[in-house]
């Protein structure tokens, strides 16, 4: 065994490796000095321990002498019946005031979150029907107001506004008589004076030398012009007067006379015309056979009643004549309203004074074969600046 080993067995402490240190000297006066006061703070330390020693010998005394079952505090009185009411009220109160806070609070939050979804909005019950009309009709107004103020600020605007009224007036200035024809056929009530409606048509009866055509179903009392060349122009300029006696060879008799008596008028024509009889024959299509069509010629009034109608083209003119021995009326106009495709013939047999008694047809002045077509309804504004074709 080595000598290490055996010292540290004796002492049971490692023998730690020895380096040599070297000491400074002290000076005798300065370790006097510091003896002295190593040894008081020694004294201050023991006379603290030995004190805290005597209290803790007299505190176990005390224990040992002192009563256990001791008490110095007052005995406990049971809670009164009274007194657990308040205490449970005062706890219920205060849950009460808990809750009542705690859901306000949650309502509050709810109704600033909702507030903040709809911006502001008001909550409100389901609307109405009438409600909902009205919010829809709001939009739709308002959108036309937006497109419109997007469009009248938009540089193409003027332009395509432009355009469109261009077409608008062409077409009212083309085709204002086919719209204006069939608004008159309904709204206009004719010039007729009622107490001129005959009740009696068989009555003779004098009256003013003025020529007149008169039929009361469709209100119309107006001036025929006789005797009259049968060109376009002519027949045309007497129509804007009134309605016009359209003789041709063949069909060229007067009221009263044996023939084929053709009375035109416009049933439509350009509103840019002269004349307020435009529109005069516009319900001629209402007439059915045995009505009454009363013609005022030299003080005399003849009676007709209708017996038949036909839609003929313009240039059947030979429809007009044919060979009768009574004296016959023929009333002509365009057809459909508003154009002048085909005409209408409304023709109608004297039934007073007594046929029997009439006279033979004057002769006329026009030539055969002069006339192509029946009179139909004037041009229009355009074809009359810039002609047919």
């Amino acid at each position: 065994m080595k000598p290490e080993e055996t010292n540290r067995q004796e002492n049971d402490t490692p023998i730690l490796p020895q380096r040599s240190i070297s000491v400074n000297p002290i000076p005798k006066n300065e370790a006097s000095e510091r003896l002295q006061n190593q040894e008081a703070a020694a004294n201050v330390i023991r006379s603290q321990i030995n004190n805290i020693l005597d209290k803790q010998a007299s505190s176990a005394d005390q224990l040992e002498t002192a009563n256990p079952y001791f008490r110095d505090h007052e005995e406990h009185v049971d809670p009164q019946a009274e007194k657990w009411r308040e205490y449970h009220t005062a706890w219920q109160n205060y849950y009460q005031k808990y809750y009542e806070g705690y859901y306000l609070h949650s309502l509050k939050n709810a109704q600033s979150k909702l507030q903040e979804q709809y911006k502001g909005q008001q909550l409100r019950e389901t609307p109405t029907k009438e409600e909902e009309m009205f919010d829809l009709r709001q939009k739709l107004i308002g959108k036309v107001k937006n497109s419109a103020t997007k469009i009248h600020k938009s540089r193409h605007f003027l332009p395509i506004l432009a355009g469109l009224l261009a077409v608008l007036i062409f077409l009212f200035m083309q085709y204002n008589q086919l719209v204006i024809a069939n608004i008159m056929a309904y709204v206009s009530p004719g010039n007729i004076d009622p107490q001129n409606i005959i009740l009696d048509p068989s009555s003779e009866i004098t009256v003013a030398p003025d020529p007149k055509l008169i039929i009361p179903k469709i209100n119309i009392d107006v001036p025929v012009i006789y005797n009259i060349s049968n060109d376009y122009d002519t027949q045309m300029e007497a129509m804007s007067r009134g309605v016009a006696h359209f003789a041709i060879p063949g069909a060229d008799s007067h009221p009263g006379e044996i023939g084929n008596t053709v009375i035109a008028g416009h049933s439509s024509s350009d509103l840019f015309d002269n004349g307020k009889y435009k529109f005069i024959f516009a319900q001629l299509d209402k007439l059915e056979v045995g009505d009454i069509i009363y013609a005022n010629y030299n003080s005399v009034r003849y009676t007709y009643t209708v017996t038949k109608k036909e839609v003929v083209k313009p240039t059947d003119v030979d429809k007009l004549v044919y060979s009768t021995n009574v004296p016959v009326l023929t009333l002509i106009t365009c057809t459909p309203l508003g154009t002048a495709i085909s005409r209408l013939l409304v023709t109608a047999e004297q039934v007073s004074p007594d046929p029997a008694k009439a006279t033979a047809a004057t002769t006329t002045t026009a030539e055969s074969g002069s006339t192509t077509s029946i009179p139909g309804t004037t041009q229009t504004l355009l074809e009359k600046l810039f002609g047919n074709n």
